[in-house]
């Protein structure tokens, strides 16, 4: 009986050792930091990107990220992933004028484009802005019956613990095999959150790298120009590499709105037809245009702010002359901004082989 006794203390004992030694090396593996590459003429005049202390940015959660972003496992059929209505040479946008779920049914807005996320300070995400973080914004889409269309997050996550990949990838990223959608939007948040664009042409122009034309030069004038395109207050000037102020305005679309924009988030009125100004950078990629995809090409965007403007009781104080229905640009002038407004377009970004499925 004693030597029973000891025999099974032994292994009671080595069944602990090992457990605690298990537990231990879960435990002691770190994460390695990331290193953001933050572009030259980001660190001369933009504040240092916005990085929860929650989602700290990590080599392993980051792949995790791009992983999880270009894989079809997250939607009901395994038909589409995220990339599918945000593509790398889209800028992340998609140029469909609405995104298709997996029902194959339109959604009710345009697709936004992905860069510089981390820089959105405000911390407001989709064209209305009801979601206050990026990770909050990722769980959205999963359970949308016109996006990745499932019935819960639950199916979801039980697809990625079955995975032969995914447990292991998790315990890397986060110090647990157990997924859960918390852990996945984080992961997601954070390859997000390296999407960097500011190698265009007029970021290496503020270096000194270039020049530019005399055409783009005059439509940088007509950009700034009040009394011809006024476009800067919501999209910013060569002091604000963003090219958008990430605030909410009614840009004289229409007179009624039947997408009432940031009013339906807020409840009040005085917001109806507000939606977020989007980045310039880019443009040469991102069509269609607006949050509805209405304006095919960036000459019908011109066009609506020379001599198409409607006025509604919510038009924002910036559009100063909607009366005359725009700012009555010349032909010229159109030709020069839209001149200036591709040299905002980042050739670098769209074929990032870090931002590409390899």
């Amino acid at each position: 009986m004693k030597y029973w006794f000891i025999i099974l203390s032994l292994s009671i004992s080595v069944v602990s050792c090992s457990k605690d030694e298990n537990e231990t090396s879960e435990d002691a593996y770190e994460p390695i930091p990331f290193a953001l590459q933050i572009p030259e003429v980001f660190q001369q005049k933009l504040p240092s990107p916005l990085i929860p202390v929650s989602n700290p940015l990590t080599n392993e959660g980051v792949a995790l990220g791009k992983k999880l972003f270009f894989d079809r496992i997250l939607s009901a059929n395994n038909s589409l992933a995220c990339v599918s209505c945000h593509a790398p040479q889209k800028a992340f946008s998609d140029d469909r004028v609405l995104s298709l779920g997996v029902n194959g049914q339109p959604g009710s807005r345009h697709s936004m484009p992905l860069f510089n996320l981390a820089w959105n300070l405000d911390e407001k995400f989709f064209w209305d802005g009801h979601k206050f973080s990026l990770e909050l914004q990722a769980l959205e889409p999963v359970t949308q019956a016109n996006e990745l269309g499932n019935i819960s997050w639950e199916d979801v996550e039980e697809k990625l613990q079955n995975h032969p990949e995914y447990p292991n990838l998790f315990n890397k990223a986060f110090g647990t095999a157990t997924i859960t959608k918390e852990l996945v939007v984080k992961a997601i948040a954070q390859f997000e959150r390296t999407l960097i664009s500011g190698n265009s042409k007029f970021d290496q122009f503020t270096l000194g790298q270039v020049s530019l034309t005399p055409q783009e030069q005059n439509g940088l004038d007509v950009f700034m120009d009040e009394t011809r395109g006024d476009c800067f207050h919501c999209h910013g000037n060569p002091n604000n590499p963003l090219w958008t102020d990430n605030k909410f305005h009614n840009n004289g679309l229409d007179a009624t709105f039947s997408d009432l924009g940031l009013g339906g988030v807020t409840g009040d009125s005085n917001d109806d037809g507000k939606f977020k100004s989007p980045s310039l950078r880019n443009l040469q990629y991102t069509a269609p245009y607006m949050h509805d995809g209405r304006f095919a090409s960036l000459d019908e965007v011109i066009d609506h702010y020379s001599e198409g403007l409607v006025n509604s009781p919510t038009i924002d104080p910036l559009m100063k002359k909607v009366d005359q229905g725009g700012v009555q640009l010349s032909a010229q002038d159109k030709a020069d901004l839209k001149a200036f407004l591709l040299t905002l377009s980042d050739p670098e970004f769209v074929n990032n082989p870090a931002f590409q499925n390899q």
